[in-house]
């Protein structure tokens, strides 16, 4: 019976890439089973069941030798106290038939939810502005004291992006340039996205992966998706938990 509650849980499309762990919290927390989480191990591995791993990705911004960058606000220091206090950003790249796709998104590093994205076929600095236009509307930050955490790209050290930072009160931070462990939550983020979409079919228009992408952030990642940082819990779960409800958005 534990088996094939555990092959159903496989058998999901969005939960293709659980490894023991998440199908265990899913057992125990979505269905209200008590079992132990070596048995789920065990009873995966002799019948073959595995999650999904990504592979790293490139890099996709190119920084400016020219620009000054922002001061490193947060020294790998990702753990918060609430939400609102610290976000990050950054972009990625994937090819369609159609050519090169790109999207930038906005995370409150709090719950890991994702706040803001834009999606579009070039890399101008109105692709991260637009990302960043939405996470403010949805969340507007505590000014003078919301970070903004980012890479050293062109687009992040731009005129106009720090403008609408000091306009809307954010305090602009970077870590040291090729370091992904400096924006680690965002890279998680990524490669989770190209497990779970990216990678998973061959897609002929932009349109279409953009389409896959909003669905899958909008009704499965933020909602649902389980986060083993979070307690197992959804970001959007997590916030309703943890945060008092006038500060969720």
């Amino acid at each position: 019976m534990l088996l094939r509650r555990i092959e159903k849980i496989h058998a999901d499309p969005k939960m293709k890439s659980y490894g023991s762990p998440r199908v265990h919290a899913e057992l125990t927390l979505g269905m209200g089973l008590r079992v132990n989480e070596k048995r789920v191990t065990r009873l995966m591995r002799e019948a073959g069941i595995q999650g999904l791993y990504y592979r790293r990705r490139s890099w996709t911004t190119v920084p400016d030798p020219d620009a000054t960058p922002w001061a490193d606000l947060v020294n790998r220091k990702f753990q918060q106290d609430g939400s609102n206090r610290l976000w990050l950003t950054d972009i990625t790249e994937h090819r369609t038939e159609q050519g090169k796709w790109y999207c930038a998104a906005v995370m409150d590093a709090y719950s890991r939810r994702i706040i803001g994205y834009s999606m579009a076929d070039h890399l101008r600095t109105e692709l991260v502005l637009d990302a960043l236009s939405m996470a403010i509307t949805r969340r507007p930050p505590a000014r003078q004291k919301t970070i903004l955490h980012s890479d050293h790209g062109t687009q992040y050290t731009s005129w106009d992006f720090g403008q609408r930072l000091r306009k809307s009160g954010l305090l602009g931070s970077m870590g040291s340039v090729g370091d992904s462990y400096d924006n680690a939550m965002m890279e998680s983020f990524w490669g989770t996205l190209q497990l779970e979409v990216l990678d998973r079919r061959e897609w002929e228009t932009r349109d279409d992966r953009a389409n896959a992408v909003f669905e899958w952030i909008e009704c499965w990642c933020n909602p649902k998706r389980r986060h083993s940082s979070l307690g197992m819990r959804s970001p959007i779960e997590f916030e309703k938990l943890h945060t008092p409800s006038d500060d969720v958005r």
